[in-house]
């Protein structure tokens, strides 16, 4: 697909939006060009948890990591976001959301927001946009039913390798891939302790699928990592 830009976001039509995939080429054009550009440097915060919520992000360069709170108190890392990915969507829906989660930038990343307001007047002038907010709920509905029915029936081994193969993914494509992230939170996503991770970390380190350093994780062989988490 050739490459166009928004007059109002300065968007490029070349990213794989998946949220978008199901509009016809003129409707996201009219959903882009409605957006607005937002830039983080690496470590911002896009927004915290519990704010006032406006708008969804389209994450078109970068990557984001989401955390939530316990009811303990912690932050724990729940996903990693890459290019094509959406957060934020409940803001489509009511005037009164909070923030499930907080949005950090793990290094620069710009994204394309689409305000309620906005996204209120596309829904009245061109009702067939309205399949974006459908497929935005049901793709996180889907994803939701997807984990929890792992942590169900999946070892916490399993679900370590799994989260690291798809994180290969994000930051990918190719090997060597080199993942910035804690074996905490890769822990956390995965639904364990950090001992736990640990130790699966070792075992694919040691048979040479993953090598490990202070704060990242080089994947060396994926699909053999892959097939560890079958």
């Amino acid at each position: 697909m050739s490459v166009r830009t928004g007059a109002r976001s300065g968007y490029t039509i070349g990213v794989e939006w998946e949220l978008l995939a199901g509009l016809e080429d003129e409707e996201q054009r009219r959903v882009l060009a409605s957006c607005v550009r937002r830039r983080f440097p690496r470590g911002q915060v896009v927004f915290h948890e519990g704010e006032p919520g406006e708008s969804m992000h389209l994450l078109e360069r970068g990557r984001a990591c989401v955390r939530m709170s316990t009811g303990l108190g912690e932050s724990i890392t729940v996903a990693v976001l890459g290019p094509g990915n959406f957060f934020g969507e409940q803001a489509l829906v009511s005037s009164t959301d909070r923030r499930s989660g907080t949005v950090e930038a793990l290094e620069p990343v710009e994204t394309l927001a689409l305000t309620r307001s906005r996204f209120d007047e596309l829904r009245r002038d061109h009702p067939e946009v309205n399949d974006l907010l459908v497929r935005a709920l049901d793709a996180r509905l889907r994803e939701i039913g997807a984990r929890l029915v792992e942590a169900l029936s999946e070892t916490a081994d399993k679900r370590v390798l799994r989260r690291l193969a798809d994180l290969a993914e994000i930051y990918g494509p190719g090997t060597p891939t080199t993942i910035v992230l804690t074996q905490d939170d890769l822990a956390t996503m995965a639904g364990t302790t950090r001992p736990t991770a640990n130790r699966v970390l070792r075992g694919a380190q040691d048979r040479g699928v993953i090598d490990l350093a202070r704060g990242r994780i080089e994947i060396l062989d994926l699909d053999q990592l892959r097939r560890m988490g079958l």
